[in-house]
């Protein structure tokens, strides 16, 4: 069986409990928002826009270009577009304090993408995808239709969004308690979601384990290329160089694999690449950060 051939079968029941479990995840990303993250874009703007534009414009860009040239199966291709369209995760901002980066532009830079993920991503996923011949291709198999799917994503993400980010203004004590066991649940219901949809191809999907592992390290690593590149050509400090590497490197590939399996027919090949990035992420960003830290030791720093 073909890689495009791999579905992770889900029925109306499924296809509801998925779309709570996409709110759970908005939700649980805005508690940690707060008007102050955006505040300090008005006082300091450059770093955070420039993460911005790394996050929303550079990396899809960059994303599609690694598709054109490396031409993977279209449903492996469509998955790293669209894991190239998420924002930033919430483990971005632990990474960044690891390697001893810029924390408080981490948190700012994954507040506005998540923010501005209720627009950009899906027209990331559907201008990208459109650009790309067997993507397009396969969107057209699938039957996506664009408005529908713009409209319906904007509120899935918008509105738990929104819902989060008022609770944690008004109420920051009981959105400081929620904040841990909606992160946690969101992700453990996506956890279990994913395994009890794997086990009916569980033989076809290990096979194509070699196939998809190497693509997501790649991917990856072009990602925290692009945050670094973009810092070092920008002229930034140290702390903020490595705070836009690891926000563009560590993408929410939990909130593209919920996408995935709601509005991508579950193809196993994109579903699998999101899967891959949710762990292969956190080793390089972890492995990174211990690098920086072995670096300042040596050069003496505390």
């Amino acid at each position: 069986m073909a890689i495009d051939e791999v579905v992770l079968r889900l029925d109306s029941t499924g296809q509801l409990v998925l779309g709570l479990v996409l709110a759970l995840i908005m939700f649980g990303v805005a508690l940690d928002l707060r008007l102050s993250d955006f505040a300090a874009v008005l006082r300091k703007p450059f770093a955070p826009l420039l993460g911005m534009a790394a996050q929303v414009l550079l990396l899809p860009a960059a994303t599609w270009a690694l598709t054109m040239l490396l031409k993977p199966h279209p449903s492996v291709a469509l998955g790293m577009i669209i894991v190239g369209a998420c924002p930033g995760g919430n483990l971005s901002n632990l990474i960044t304090h690891m390697g001893r980066g810029n924390t408080a532009l981490s948190v700012c830079v994954t507040g506005l993408s998540s923010v501005l993920a209720v627009l950009s991503t899906p027209l990331n996923i559907l201008f990208w995808a459109g650009l790309n011949p067997d993507t397009a291709a396969l969107l057209r198999q699938i039957e996506i239709e664009p408005l529908s799917f713009i409209l319906s994503t904007a509120a899935i993400l918008g509105l738990p969004m929104l819902a989060g980010m008022l609770l944690a203004h008004q109420r920051p004590a009981l959105a400081a308690r929620l904040r841990k066991p909606f992160q946690t649940g969101s992700f453990l219901f996506l956890v279990l979601f994913i395994a009890a949809a794997a086990i009916a191809n569980g033989k076809y999907l290990l096979g194509f384990l070699g196939i998809i592992i190497p693509l997501v390290a790649l991917h990856n690593a072009l990602a925290l290329s692009v945050g670094w590149g973009v810092s070092r050509i920008a002229g930034l400090n140290r702390p903020d160089t490595r705070a836009i590497t690891i926000e563009v490197g560590m993408q929410n590939s939990g909130l593209g694999l919920a996408l995935i399996l709601n509005h991508f027919d579950a193809l196993g090949g994109a579903a699998l690449i999101a899967a891959g990035w949710g762990i292969w992420h956190i080793v390089s960003g972890w492995t990174l950060a211990s690098f920086w830290r072995r670096q300042d030791r040596k050069a003496g720093q505390a």
